[in-house]
């Protein structure tokens, strides 16, 4: 999958959005960060899902809303974050998310807009919005800039 510009897909299932997560994360590589735009129920961890599963996470993945970051032994490690519960960038900071951004895993950031200004500019922006029917998502990806 070549993925040089924003795209925008339609999900009609979970399977649907796993697979898309499954064809974004073979593009990844170490230090990856993927910012996870969205309401609550908009797709966000079930799109994280998808990505553990294509890099062989074979634990359960759920969302880290209470302990703000799970970990997750893959063929590069998974560091899901969830920023739904702090205040702004130095919440952020304090919680040690730079320690994530700049890793040798591929980080995913529920709530990224919380903690924008420090995101790098390699970022993946990924919004996650609901479809016409219940079980469609309309998900918009943006790679980042690279240098």
């Amino acid at each position: 999958m070549t993925i040089s510009e924003t795209q925008e897909i339609l999900s009609k299932s979970v399977a649907d959005t796993h697979a898309l997560a499954g064809r974004i994360a073979a593009v990844l590589g170490p230090g990856a960060v993927l910012a996870l735009h969205g309401e609550l129920g908009s797709g966000k961890t079930c799109f994280v899902q998808g990505l553990a599963r294509a890099l062989g996470v074979t634990q359960a993945v759920q969302s880290p809303t209470y302990t703000l970051v799970n970990e997750y032994a893959g063929s590069l490690p998974l560091y899901h974050i969830d920023l739904y519960r702090i205040r702004d960038e130095q919440d952020a900071l304090n919680l040690g998310i730079d320690e994530y951004l700049y890793g040798g895993g591929i980080t995913a950031i529920e709530w990224a807009e919380r903690a924008a200004n420090i995101l790098p500019a390699a970022a993946w922006h990924i919004r996650f919005r609901p479809g016409q029917n219940e079980n469609e998502r309309l998900i918009a990806f943006k790679p980042g800039k690279t240098t």
